[in-house]
């Protein structure tokens, strides 16, 4: 039978109490972790979002009755309890931050029963996910995800804190827009006012911090909910959150200054983690070069080397195929590896086939020198000692190849380093490596769309001295974009922005879009750049690839609240569900009948 609260007021948290409290009564509230009852003695394990304290109800310090009601106590009922904090006449308990002290109880009130969860509220748990999703509620008082939450609200709090203090303004732009068709796809949402008109939800509050600017706020942030309908990854969410913001009378150095110093901050109060500034920077070019990525990983070797001129006279056709189609050859040397047995090259090779490759090249050096190669009856001894000197191969080196256009060279060789840094453990999660990624090509070509469209967005300003290439040589064309990486991670990326009508409107035109096209896009952020623009720059980071990072998740799932799954699905309240025919009525909208033949040949296919 639940009990009132009349009356009680909590003093403290569970794990706020500490010997300091010696001899004081305090009221403490919270769940029933553990129930252990020893006949005349009663040991009941209190946990809040702060912690655990252990209640004692003891025969000679507590009446029968109140034994007896502890006695009676299953896990998660949630509880009051009144008493004096004692140091512990048992052995001290080193795991918990109370683990010196205990309650000794006067009062114990149940202010609700529960029943048995369907899984056990502890850390790490051992539960399949789809059923923690379902009882999402529950999984949230398991302490490890608590303290996730808890960092993610203090990063919050210290980055307004921070944005306001160099004079940043918050403010708030719409959820209900307008859909532009470029980027990611948006999640739309009819209007019953306007039938057969629909918002766009936000990818990103680009468009209106840009205005932002327009009117003068020099300087402005938020922490803005975005969506985007795409396929999701363990990092991914068909909703997010983002630090945006944006900058006035900028250039690259200007804001790459106050973000270093932002996330200096974040990592030393939040994780008491020294950040080294300034981070790093690289361009895109050297991070493909040597990486195979433009979010590289640097806490480890491993890198790409381009091998294309020592290989360009063999006679492996693989290796004289890509050199003759314009591409490259490259290889990575995995140290200490030469004895790694076929079998396990052999999955090697197919995981780099799943990034586009036709296949993987190796060269195995044993430790008396000698070699086993995949592609030796092509190679001379001259040839084959050429390749090994140029990756610098010594005796128990694994070398690894990979032939292709460069994209997919990149491609696979980025991916193939960092699983093998997994299945080395060469990862480690204390270790935070940032590095700046500037210069990006502005533009990539689409063979789908068959033109090219803008590697971030039309918006960004390209290298002053790349202008000259737009018309003769757009791929050549350098953006003035930079991302921050950290661990092999993007967690935030921006731009200087273009705020002279001349080059947004070759931009434009490069892109393939007609005037016509771009105002009926764009119409009043062109509009707005006719009343003076100042020259602006932002960057947004994803809040909660940040925070899952900094808490050492592997998955963004476990820093947000209420997360959905991999079809963007919700487990927990089966959301996205069926409306009303009214509801749709009023919309003006019909479901299409689903074509069973069609229907059927997407299940064969």
């Amino acid at each position: 039978m639940a009990e009132s609260m009349r009356g009680l007021h909590r003093t403290h948290r569970c794990g706020e109490l500490s010997a300091a409290n010696a001899g004081e009564m305090v009221t403490v509230m919270g769940w029933v972790q553990k129930n252990r009852n020893k006949g005349g003695l009663v040991f009941v394990d209190v946990r809040d979002r702060s912690g655990i304290i252990q209640v004692v109800f003891e025969e000679g310090k507590a009446d029968a009755d109140l034994i007896a009601k502890a006695a009676g106590l299953r896990s998660e009922y949630v509880v009051a309890v009144v008493g004096k904090v004692e140091k512990r006449s048992g052995a001290v308990n080193e795991h918990i931050s109370t683990g010196e002290i205990e309650v000794i109880p006067s009062e114990l009130r149940v202010l609700s029963e529960s029943a048995t969860p369907p899984f056990p509220i502890e850390e790490n748990s051992r539960t399949k996910e789809e059923l923690r999703l379902k009882y999402r509620y529950l999984d949230l008082r398991r302490p490890d995800l608590q303290r996730n939450l808890m960092m993610r609200s203090q990063v919050a709090t210290l980055t307004r804190q921070f944005l306001a203090d160099e004079g940043f303004l918050e403010i708030e732009t719409p959820i209900l827009g307008k859909s532009t068709p470029e980027g990611a796809r948006d999640y739309l949402v009819p209007s019953r006012v306007h039938p057969g008109s629909f918002y766009g939800l936000p990818q990103s509050p680009q468009l209106f911090k840009q205005l932002l600017m327009c009117s003068g706020y020099d300087r402005y942030f938020q922490i803005a909910k975005c969506f985007r309908d795409e396929d999701l990854r363990a990092d991914r969410q068909p909703e997010f959150t983002q630090i945006d913001m944006e900058l006035s009378f900028v250039d690259v150095d200007d804001v790459i200054d106050v973000n270093e110093r932002l996330l200096a901050k974040l990592f030393r109060d939040v994780l008491g983690v020294e950040v080294s500034l300034p981070i790093p920077r690289m361009t895109w070019q050297e991070a493909m070069d040597r990486y195979g990525s433009d979010k590289p990983d640097t806490r480890f070797g491993m890198e790409l080397t381009d091998v294309t001129e020592t290989v360009k006279d063999f006679d492996f056709v693989v290796f004289k195929g890509a050199v003759e189609n314009g591409g490259s050859v490259r290889g990575i040397n995995v140290k200490g590896q030469g004895g790694m047995p076929r079998k396990k090259i052999d999955k090697l090779v197919s995981f780099a086939k799943d990034y586009g490759a036709k296949g993987l090249a190796y060269i195995a050096i044993q430790e008396d020198g000698s070699f086993k190669s995949s592609f030796a009856k092509f190679m001379t001894e001259e040839q084959s000692k050429n390749l090994i000197d140029a990756m610098a191969g010594e005796a128990g080196d694994l070398l690894l190849f990979a032939a292709d256009k460069n994209k997919v060279v990149w491609d696979v060789l980025g991916a193939l380093r960092v699983e093998l840094a997994k299945q080395l453990e060469l990862l480690d999660k204390n270790e935070y490596s940032f590095v700046w990624i500037t210069e990006f090509p502005l533009l990539e070509w689409s063979e789908e769309q068959n033109r090219y469209t803008a590697m971030h967005h039309p918006f960004t300003m390209p290298m002053e001295e790349d202008l000259q290439y737009l018309d003769s040589d757009p791929g050549r064309v350098r953006a003035k974009a930079y991302d921050i990486t950290l661990n092999g991670n993007e967690i935030g990326g921006g731009s200087i922005r273009i705020f002279q009508n001349e080059i947004q409107e070759k931009m434009f035109e490069v892109l393939g879009f007609t005037k016509e096209q771009a105002h009926s896009q764009f119409g009043f952020l062109l509009d707005a750049f006719r009343y003076g623009v100042p020259p602006h720059a932002g960057l947004a980071y994803g809040l909660d690839r940040m925070v899952m990072l900094m808490a050492k998740e592997d998955s963004i799932r476990d820093v947000i609240a209420f997360p959905k799954i991999k079809d963007a699905s919700c487990l927990m309240t089966d959301a996205p569900g069926e409306v009303d025919e009214k509801q749709l009525l009023e919309l003006g909208l019909a479901l299409a009948e689903e074509d069973t033949e069609v229907a059927e040949e997407t299940e064969e296919g």
